[in-house]
Protein backbone atom coordinates (compact mmCIF):
# COMPACT_ATOMS: atom_id res chain seq x y z
CA UNK A 1 0.00 0.00 0.00
CA UNK A 2 1.07 3.41 -1.36
CA UNK A 3 2.57 5.38 1.98
CA UNK A 4 0.11 8.16 1.17
CA UNK A 5 -2.98 6.06 1.02
CA UNK A 6 -1.83 4.96 5.23
CA UNK A 7 -1.37 8.64 5.56
CA UNK A 8 -4.65 9.26 4.59
CA UNK A 9 -6.54 6.07 6.64
CA UNK A 10 -4.33 7.50 9.84
CA UNK A 11 -5.78 10.78 9.53
CA UNK A 12 -9.21 9.70 8.46
CA UNK A 13 -9.65 7.21 11.78
CA UNK A 14 -8.41 9.88 13.90
CA UNK A 15 -10.94 12.59 12.55
CA UNK A 16 -13.58 9.83 13.10
CA UNK A 17 -12.74 9.37 16.97
CA UNK A 18 -12.70 13.03 17.54
CA UNK A 19 -15.78 13.36 15.71
CA UNK A 20 -17.17 10.56 17.82
CA UNK A 21 -16.26 11.69 20.87
CA UNK A 22 -17.79 14.92 20.22
CA UNK A 23 -20.69 13.72 19.89
CA UNK A 24 -20.93 11.56 22.34
CA UNK A 25 -20.05 14.28 24.83
CA UNK A 26 -22.48 16.89 22.74
CA UNK A 27 -25.12 14.07 23.31
CA UNK A 28 -25.17 13.38 27.25
CA UNK A 29 -24.36 17.20 27.46
CA UNK A 30 -27.63 18.90 28.83
CA UNK A 31 -28.94 21.87 26.30
CA UNK A 32 -28.36 24.55 28.96
CA UNK A 33 -28.63 27.49 27.38
CA UNK A 34 -31.85 30.16 28.17
CA UNK A 35 -32.64 27.20 30.69
CA UNK A 36 -33.02 27.92 34.43
CA UNK A 37 -33.32 25.76 37.15
CA UNK A 38 -36.93 24.60 37.92
CA UNK A 39 -36.26 22.16 40.70
CA UNK A 40 -34.17 20.90 43.16
CA UNK A 41 -34.21 17.90 44.70
CA UNK A 42 -32.68 17.06 48.22
CA UNK A 43 -31.80 13.46 49.15
CA UNK A 44 -30.12 12.87 52.56
CA UNK A 45 -29.06 9.39 53.79
CA UNK A 46 -30.15 7.71 56.85
CA UNK A 47 -31.89 11.30 57.76
CA UNK A 48 -34.60 10.05 60.04
CA UNK A 49 -31.65 7.66 61.95
CA UNK A 50 -28.55 9.67 61.83
CA UNK A 51 -30.49 12.97 62.12
CA UNK A 52 -27.71 15.74 61.78
CA UNK A 53 -28.63 16.99 58.80
CA UNK A 54 -32.18 17.42 57.38
CA UNK A 55 -33.00 18.36 53.78
CA UNK A 56 -33.71 21.86 54.72
CA UNK A 57 -30.15 22.56 56.54
CA UNK A 58 -28.50 21.22 53.37
CA UNK A 59 -30.59 23.96 51.26
CA UNK A 60 -29.59 26.72 54.12
CA UNK A 61 -26.04 25.73 53.70
CA UNK A 62 -26.48 26.35 50.13
CA UNK A 63 -28.36 29.62 50.51
CA UNK A 64 -25.93 31.07 53.25
CA UNK A 65 -22.95 30.40 49.97
CA UNK A 66 -24.91 31.77 47.55
CA UNK A 67 -24.88 28.56 45.10
CA UNK A 68 -28.31 27.22 45.67
CA UNK A 69 -29.33 26.08 41.93
CA UNK A 70 -32.93 27.03 42.53
CA UNK A 71 -34.14 29.70 39.56
CA UNK A 72 -30.70 30.04 38.63
CA UNK A 73 -29.33 29.77 34.99
CA UNK A 74 -28.25 25.97 34.18
CA UNK A 75 -25.32 27.42 32.22
CA UNK A 76 -24.47 29.19 35.70
CA UNK A 77 -24.83 26.13 38.20
CA UNK A 78 -21.61 24.83 39.03
CA UNK A 79 -22.00 20.59 40.36
CA UNK A 80 -18.51 20.56 41.18
CA UNK A 81 -18.52 23.73 43.85
CA UNK A 82 -21.85 22.65 45.27
CA UNK A 83 -20.13 19.40 46.13
CA UNK A 84 -17.37 20.80 47.73
CA UNK A 85 -19.18 22.86 49.94
CA UNK A 86 -21.05 20.62 50.99
CA UNK A 87 -18.04 18.73 52.14
CA UNK A 88 -16.83 21.17 53.94
CA UNK A 89 -19.57 20.62 56.85
CA UNK A 90 -18.36 18.19 59.62
CA UNK A 91 -21.55 15.66 59.25
CA UNK A 92 -21.15 15.33 55.71
CA UNK A 93 -19.61 12.29 54.31
CA UNK A 94 -20.40 11.86 50.60
CA UNK A 95 -22.16 14.85 48.53
CA UNK A 96 -22.81 13.98 44.99
CA UNK A 97 -24.74 16.71 42.89
CA UNK A 98 -25.70 16.26 39.22
CA UNK A 99 -28.34 17.99 36.42
CA UNK A 100 -30.32 16.64 34.05
CA UNK A 101 -31.77 17.96 30.48
CA UNK A 102 -34.58 19.32 31.62
CA UNK A 103 -32.40 21.19 34.25
CA UNK A 104 -33.42 19.69 37.46
CA UNK A 105 -30.58 19.34 39.83
CA UNK A 106 -30.54 16.29 42.29
CA UNK A 107 -28.13 16.68 45.38
CA UNK A 108 -27.44 13.26 46.89
CA UNK A 109 -25.67 13.40 50.64
CA UNK A 110 -24.42 10.55 53.07
CA UNK A 111 -24.08 11.34 56.93
CA UNK A 112 -20.99 10.80 58.77
CA UNK A 113 -21.79 7.89 61.68
CA UNK A 114 -21.43 8.69 65.26
CA UNK A 115 -20.51 5.55 67.51
CA UNK A 116 -19.96 7.37 70.73
CA UNK A 117 -20.37 10.94 72.44
CA UNK A 118 -16.97 12.21 74.22
CA UNK A 119 -17.76 14.15 77.54
CA UNK A 120 -14.11 14.74 79.19
CA UNK A 121 -13.11 16.16 82.53
CA UNK A 122 -11.25 19.10 80.28
CA UNK A 123 -14.42 20.43 78.89
CA UNK A 124 -14.20 18.88 75.50
CA UNK A 125 -17.83 17.71 74.07
CA UNK A 126 -17.80 16.04 70.71
CA UNK A 127 -18.67 12.80 68.80
CA UNK A 128 -16.34 10.22 67.46
CA UNK A 129 -17.75 8.94 64.17
CA UNK A 130 -17.57 5.32 62.93
CA UNK A 131 -13.67 6.40 61.22
CA UNK A 132 -12.64 7.24 64.54
CA UNK A 133 -12.89 10.86 63.41
CA UNK A 134 -13.97 13.76 65.88
CA UNK A 135 -17.56 15.90 64.92
CA UNK A 136 -18.53 19.02 66.81
CA UNK A 137 -21.23 18.64 69.35
CA UNK A 138 -24.67 19.36 67.92
CA UNK A 139 -28.72 19.10 68.26
CA UNK A 140 -27.96 15.25 67.67
CA UNK A 141 -29.95 13.86 70.43
CA UNK A 142 -29.66 9.53 69.32
CA UNK A 143 -29.16 7.41 72.53
CA UNK A 144 -25.83 6.79 71.92
CA UNK A 145 -22.89 5.75 74.64
CA UNK A 146 -21.32 8.29 76.57
CA UNK A 147 -17.39 8.27 77.65
CA UNK A 148 -16.26 10.41 80.26
CA UNK A 149 -13.54 11.27 82.26
CA UNK A 150 -9.72 11.37 81.69
CA UNK A 151 -9.86 11.60 77.85
CA UNK A 152 -7.60 13.30 75.65
CA UNK A 153 -8.80 13.59 71.79
CA UNK A 154 -5.93 11.69 71.04
CA UNK A 155 -6.92 8.72 73.72
CA UNK A 156 -10.38 9.42 72.37
CA UNK A 157 -9.73 9.01 68.60
CA UNK A 158 -7.22 5.99 69.01
CA UNK A 159 -9.15 3.60 72.19
CA UNK A 160 -12.53 5.22 72.95
CA UNK A 161 -13.31 4.50 69.31
CA UNK A 162 -12.28 1.27 69.19
CA UNK A 163 -14.01 0.38 72.46
CA UNK A 164 -17.38 2.09 70.93
CA UNK A 165 -17.08 0.27 67.24
CA UNK A 166 -16.50 -2.88 69.46
CA UNK A 167 -19.45 -2.33 71.48
CA UNK A 168 -21.47 -1.25 68.97
CA UNK A 169 -21.12 -4.16 66.39
CA UNK A 170 -22.18 -6.41 69.78
CA UNK A 171 -26.26 -6.67 70.44
CA UNK A 172 -25.66 -7.44 73.95
CA UNK A 173 -23.53 -5.26 74.62
CA UNK A 174 -24.66 -2.15 73.04
CA UNK A 175 -27.61 -2.31 74.85
CA UNK A 176 -26.17 -2.62 77.89
CA UNK A 177 -23.79 -0.50 78.10
CA UNK A 178 -24.73 3.35 78.66
CA UNK A 179 -21.52 5.19 79.99
CA UNK A 180 -17.36 4.15 79.73
CA UNK A 181 -15.64 6.46 82.21
CA UNK A 182 -11.54 6.99 82.25
CA UNK A 183 -10.11 7.17 85.19
CA UNK A 184 -6.84 9.01 85.51
CA UNK A 185 -4.48 5.98 85.69
CA UNK A 186 -6.39 4.92 82.08
CA UNK A 187 -8.54 1.95 83.88
CA UNK A 188 -12.14 1.60 82.06
CA UNK A 189 -15.03 1.62 83.70
CA UNK A 190 -18.14 0.61 82.38
CA UNK A 191 -21.48 1.79 83.29
CA UNK A 192 -24.62 -1.24 82.90
CA UNK A 193 -28.17 0.42 81.96
CA UNK A 194 -29.31 -2.92 83.98
CA UNK A 195 -28.15 -3.59 87.58
CA UNK A 196 -26.92 -0.90 90.11
CA UNK A 197 -23.41 -1.55 89.68
CA UNK A 198 -19.91 -0.28 87.76
CA UNK A 199 -17.76 -2.82 86.37
CA UNK A 200 -14.10 -2.29 86.43
CA UNK A 201 -11.86 -3.80 83.29
CA UNK A 202 -8.46 -2.44 83.85
CA UNK A 203 -6.60 -0.46 81.15
CA UNK A 204 -6.36 -1.19 77.47
CA UNK A 205 -3.42 -2.56 75.86
CA UNK A 206 -1.37 0.40 73.82
CA UNK A 207 -0.01 0.12 70.96
CA UNK A 208 1.88 2.59 67.79
CA UNK A 209 0.56 0.48 65.24
CA UNK A 210 -2.48 0.60 64.31
CA UNK A 211 -3.55 -2.37 62.82
CA UNK A 212 -1.83 -4.11 65.95
CA UNK A 213 -3.79 -1.65 68.65
CA UNK A 214 -6.87 -2.47 66.96
CA UNK A 215 -6.40 -6.47 67.28
CA UNK A 216 -5.04 -5.75 70.12
CA UNK A 217 -8.23 -3.81 71.99
CA UNK A 218 -10.51 -5.95 70.09
CA UNK A 219 -9.11 -8.87 71.61
CA UNK A 220 -9.11 -7.70 75.03
CA UNK A 221 -12.39 -6.78 74.75
CA UNK A 222 -13.69 -9.55 74.18
CA UNK A 223 -12.11 -11.66 77.10
CA UNK A 224 -13.45 -9.29 79.30
CA UNK A 225 -16.85 -9.06 78.54
CA UNK A 226 -16.64 -12.71 78.21
CA UNK A 227 -15.92 -13.02 81.64
CA UNK A 228 -18.72 -10.61 82.52
CA UNK A 229 -21.59 -12.33 80.80
CA UNK A 230 -20.31 -15.72 82.74
CA UNK A 231 -21.00 -13.48 85.70
CA UNK A 232 -23.80 -12.27 85.02
CA UNK A 233 -25.51 -15.64 84.33
CA UNK A 234 -23.96 -17.73 86.71
CA UNK A 235 -23.10 -15.04 89.84
CA UNK A 236 -25.54 -11.90 89.73
CA UNK A 237 -28.41 -13.91 88.14
CA UNK A 238 -28.23 -16.21 91.66
CA UNK A 239 -27.03 -13.33 94.16
CA UNK A 240 -29.20 -10.25 92.34
CA UNK A 241 -28.12 -7.40 90.01
CA UNK A 242 -28.16 -5.13 92.69
CA UNK A 243 -25.65 -6.77 95.39
CA UNK A 244 -23.03 -5.11 94.33
CA UNK A 245 -21.97 -2.08 93.79
CA UNK A 246 -18.67 -2.16 91.97
CA UNK A 247 -17.28 -5.67 89.94
CA UNK A 248 -13.20 -5.13 89.29
CA UNK A 249 -12.73 -7.71 86.28
CA UNK A 250 -9.27 -5.88 86.06
CA UNK A 251 -7.14 -9.30 87.26
CA UNK A 252 -7.40 -12.85 85.20
CA UNK A 253 -7.74 -14.65 87.98
CA UNK A 254 -10.04 -13.17 89.79
CA UNK A 255 -13.17 -11.13 90.56
CA UNK A 256 -13.19 -8.33 93.03
CA UNK A 257 -16.99 -7.47 94.51
CA UNK A 258 -17.85 -4.44 96.35
CA UNK A 259 -21.37 -5.27 97.91
CA UNK A 260 -23.84 -2.68 97.53
CA UNK A 261 -24.81 -0.78 101.61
Amino acid sequence: MPFWRKTTIVVLDVVLAIYLVFAIVSFNKPDEEGKTCAKVNINVADEMTNGFLSAGEIKNILVRNKIYPWQKPVSQISMRKIEEELKESPFVNTAECYKTQNGDVYINVTQRTPVIRVKSNSGDDYYLDDMGREMPNSKYTSDLIIATGSISKNYARNYISLIAMYLSADELWKNQVEQIHVLSDRSIELVPRVGNHILCIGRLPEYIEPSKREKGVNEFMKKKLSRIELFYQYGLSQAGWNKYSYINFEFDNQIICKRNK
